[in-house]
């Protein structure tokens, strides 16, 4: 698979959180060549199983959310639409931003940004809430009432382009990158003996609370589980000890939220197939779908690892391919020989 051109297709979808229908078309689409079968379930999770064909084989799930942050209407005023956000949106990067508008019939739009000429001083220093923005879809009051229900998501307009020879950056790579890996995975897994069936979950409401991974997880009902979400890459301006190196290799999670004995085999892998990896400790929640996974049901054996990537949450997220396919390659092998080898807890 051409993994830039996969990374195209699903960034370029617009899904934000609770609208993630487009998304999960492309997804199942991408997935269904790879595994026995794909369905979507009642919350628009889109969910394949790779079955071994052993009798009472165990289940591992591995997860991506395929929600994206975004907009959403609340009112108009003259013909600017009035919003506010859909997960972490951070209003720094909002004005003059380019925007798709999600009506029946998807509209333009830009977020407005008042010319530094006419700012005050204290103006131009000062960050702008989002109750004090606006968009501007070219239209009447009239016209936008007519086009733009109150409740249209709205997404980023930015498409998805290579950055320097190793790097891509867009919209949405956070975290539909990570399912792009997952798909990487199941490719790799198409020649291998598997003992134990694996699930490729692609989980809808992630960036509002997770409410996607805990369902699809509940009716999977699986043995193990590894949530697949992105970090925080470096950048000459972050804090050191909260960001890991673009392409030093995908970050295996370490703490309370991860099963110990699935971590370490995460790193013993890694080792022994000179896979770079990275560490990351996590004291508490992780802030990705491995929180709600690990208490689904009576409780779930659960690892996280992650990609690293620059400008989280902001329509130019980059990552390095490399790290993509270092991911791939060590969830497959984490996946072979599981089912003899994986533990209860």
């Amino acid at each position: 698979m051409d993994i830039r051109d996969t990374l195209k297709q699903l960034c370029a979808a617009m899904g934000p959180s609770g609208f993630e229908c487009t998304a999960a078309d492309i997804a199942a689409d991408l997935l269904r060549p790879l595994v026995d079968e794909v369905s979507v379930d009642r919350l628009g999770n889109v969910i394949g199983v790779k079955r071994c064909g052993k009798p009472d084989a165990k289940r591992l799930v591995l997860d991506a959310h395929l929600d994206e942050i975004g907009l959403i209407v609340t009112g108009i005023e003259e013909g600017f639409l009035r919003f506010t956000s859909i997960g972490g949106v951070d209003p720094r990067v909002l004005p003059g931003r380019e925007l798709m508008v999600l009506a029946d019939k998807p509209l333009p739009g830009v977020v407005i940004c008042t010319p530094p000429h006419i700012l005050t001083a204290e103006g131009r220093e000062k960050s702008i809430p989002i109750d004090e923005l606006y968009i501007d879809i070219g239209l009447s009051q009239q016209q936008a009432e007519a086009a733009v229900p109150v409740g249209t998501p709205v997404v980023y307009r930015e498409s998805c382009f290579c950055l320097g020879k190793n790097q891509m950056c867009g919209k949405a790579m956070d975290d539909r990158a990570c399912f792009a890996a997952l798909l990487r995975t199941m490719e790799r897994l198409q020649d291998k003996e598997l003992d134990v069936d694996v699930y490729v979950l692609g989980s809808t409401f992630e960036e509002v609370g997770g409410a996607g991974a805990k369902t699809g997880v509940y009716s999977i009902d699986p043995d193990w589980c590894v949530a697949v979400d992105v970090t925080h890459g470096k950048t000459p301006d972050s804090p050191k000890e909260k960001v890991l190196k673009m392409g030093g290799g995908p970050a295996i999670g370490v703490g309370p939220n991860m099963t110990r004995w699935m971590t370490q085999r995460l790193k013993d892998k890694a080792k022994a197939l000179d896979i770079p990896f990275q560490l990351e400790v996590m004291g508490g929640h992780t802030g990705t779908n491995a929180w709600p996974i690990q208490i689904c049901r009576e409780g779930i054996a659960t690892a996280l690892v992650s990609l690293p990537l620059k400008y989280m949450h902001t329509p130019t997220e980059v990552l390095d391919l490399s790290d993509v396919e270092h991911l791939a390659q060590l969830l497959a092998e984490f996946a072979v020989g599981l089912g003899e080898e994986g533990q209860a807890c």
